[in-house]
């Protein structure tokens, strides 16, 4: 019983999206500083990100609960079934988002606490709360939330904010559209038994893959930025543009796609994507670092 209630609350903080994020901001932390970072940072940043991450997805439980009910996707969530109630689940998130706000402000900083809350509330009230039953543009609009990570983890080791850390977050943001509609247009006749107003739902199946198009040729523009502005080399650069053109090719067929089923394996090969193109990132700057600072001997020793 105490084993079922447990994985019933662990459930309430979608282990397997907040694992994705987390892995974004972890990345963002080992890019932000030569070598391994500080243990302080990378123990308790992780664990305030991920408490944060939980308690949004908790509230947003709470608040879909009566949409949870009616699709197949998420009828089986703990608060649908009954198997915990609005009180419990509510309790759950504020102490959650509470714990990871204390562990933040006093063992990370005060910024990394901020943006963090500031995602929370995103993602919780922003997006989950009006966004998403307002606009058929919610994916969008909403996507800042779920792209701070890496910037969360920047600067939960340095401190500040950094260009390239804005770079990372503009990549997620842009992800998130092609992604996210891709699942909404195998799910949509779920959202519109729920009533949410998600693209393929109020302007078609046909009109949303053209946008799935549309945006991975902006993403597989936008994840040229790092190796362009020099923050990046050869290794992100190659994995970027494999990648992207990976990418490319799921989203074109998706166009006329061979069966009904498709529009999910692009949704689970945009979630491939994002966790390799970021693994790349990091053996990037594993690979790269050594080499600046061995040019870096050698010009201070032909000087």
């Amino acid at each position: 019983m105490k084993s079922s209630r447990f994985h019933e609350y662990l459930e309430l903080t979608k282990p397997r999206v907040v694992a994705l994020l987390v892995f974004c901001a972890v990345i963002g932390m080992f890019l932000a500083v030569p070598g391994v970072p500080p243990w302080r940072a990378l123990v308790f940043g992780t664990l305030g990100i991920w408490m944060a991450s939980g308690s949004a997805a908790a509230f947003n439980h709470l608040i879909d609960q009566r949409i949870d009910k009616v699709m197949a996707r998420t009828a089986h969530r703990p608060l649908a079934t009954g198997h915990l109630t609005p009180r419990q689940v509510l309790i759950f998130a504020l102490a959650l988002g509470a714990v990871s706000m204390l562990v933040l402000v006093l063992l990370v900083n005060s910024l990394t606490a901020l943006l963090t809350f500031g995602g929370l509330i995103g993602y919780a009230l922003i997006y989950t709360a009006y966004l998403k039953r307002a606009t058929p543009q919610n994916i969008v609009i909403g996507g800042l939330a779920g792209a701070i990570p890496p910037v969360l983890g920047w600067t939960a080791v340095t401190g500040e904010l950094h260009p390239f850390a804005l770079q990372l977050c503009l990549i997620i943001f842009v992800w998130t559209p092609p992604h996210f509609w891709a699942l909404a247009i195998f799910r949509r006749d779920d959202y519109s038994r729920a009533q949410v107003p998600m693209l393929p739902v109020t302007h078609g199946v046909v009109f949303t893959r053209w946008h799935v198009l549309f945006y991975t040729i902006l993403l597989v523009l936008v994840t040229l930025l790092p190796a362009l502005t020099g923050y990046s080399g050869l290794v992100y650069l190659g994995g970027a543009v494999v990648l992207g053109l990976g990418f490319l090719y799921y989203a074109v067929r998706l166009l006329n796609p061979p069966d009904e089923f498709f529009a999910m394996k692009v949704f689970n090969y945009s979630i491939v994507y994002l966790m390799a193109l970021f693994a790349f990132l990091l053996v990037d700057h594993w690979v790269m670092e050594p080499l600046v600072q061995h040019q870096d001997v050698v010009f201070e020793r032909s000087a």
